[in-house]
């Protein structure tokens, strides 16, 4: 069984409203001195095209970070999040995270790797057999977590994301916002060090789609590093985040879209 782990790290958080965020001026230099707790190095992988999908591929995010990661469809993005997340190896370069080289083949050090990331899916990926609540806590109850603190865990996510009235809920009855609502909550509730967001707005309207954006802003602010992949560049005109494109297998950075 697993230790208790640290106080929830949103518990303190106010109510963030689902309301659209106002746009403000384009992205600032990054302001944070964080510790680097993921990183590729000189990252290649291919698929067997001509053309690799990520060449050489350089990047460190620190702790408080906020990055875009934008693209076209299939230039690589979510490549590279699965391969932080050591769902992938990389033909060439080191993926670290945390400090340790990701390993894929080491089982049990990605389990608990893995513990300290949130992930966000464009699709959802909530079991329709399960109530809100069941979806969000899930990966706790397999952590052996104490009953009572996933209770308490779950009731500040859903909080958190405006769904504390929807916990008995079933995934089907709710709106496609409302969906990555819960898969925001599931994604935090285990005070993850780094959120991955694979396109979350991706399958989302262009209100609730700023609605979804303005809840990981928030979140940010509360000391979330995030990293947020999108191809709807209007949505980096919003928040005040550094911008990364992937074109050609290549990472730029841009200082506005």
């Amino acid at each position: 069984m697993e230790s208790t782990p640290e106080s929830f790290a949103w518990a303190t958080a106010s109510l963030i409203p689902m309301t659209a965020v106002t746009p403000v001026v384009p992205p600032c230099e990054p302001t944070s001195q964080g510790a680097i707790i993921a990183e590729l190095y000189q990252v290649t992988k291919s698929f067997g095209g001509a053309v690799p999908c990520l060449h050489r591929v350089s990047l460190q995010l620190r702790r408080g970070d906020f990055y875009f990661l934008t693209g076209a469809s299939g230039s690589g993005k979510s490549t590279l999040l699965k391969l932080l997340c050591g769902q992938l190896q990389p033909d060439q370069g080191i993926v670290r995270l945390f400090g340790e080289e990701v390993n894929p083949h080491q089982d049990r050090r990605m389990a608990q790797l893995r513990r300290r990331l949130g992930v966000i899916f464009q699709d959802f990926k909530l079991l329709g057999d399960r109530s809100v609540a069941e979806n969000v806590a899930f990966a706790l109850l397999v952590r052996g977590i104490p009953k009572t603190e996933i209770q308490q865990r779950v009731q500040t996510a859903l909080k958190l994301v405006g769904l504390s009235h929807k916990a008995n809920a079933k995934p089907q009855s709710l709106s496609g916002g409302e969906q990555q609502r819960v898969s925001i909550a599931r994604a935090i509730v285990g005070s993850p060090e780094l959120l991955l967001a694979d396109e979350p707005t991706g399958n989302l309207d262009s209100q609730t789609s700023q609605q979804i954006l303005a809840l990981l802003h928030r979140l940010h602010q509360h000391g979330l590093t995030v990293l947020f992949t999108t191809h709807d560049l209007a949505l980096t005109r919003l928040v005040p985040h550094r911008i990364l494109h992937l074109h050609h297998g290549k990472l730029e950075s841009l200082t506005h879209p």
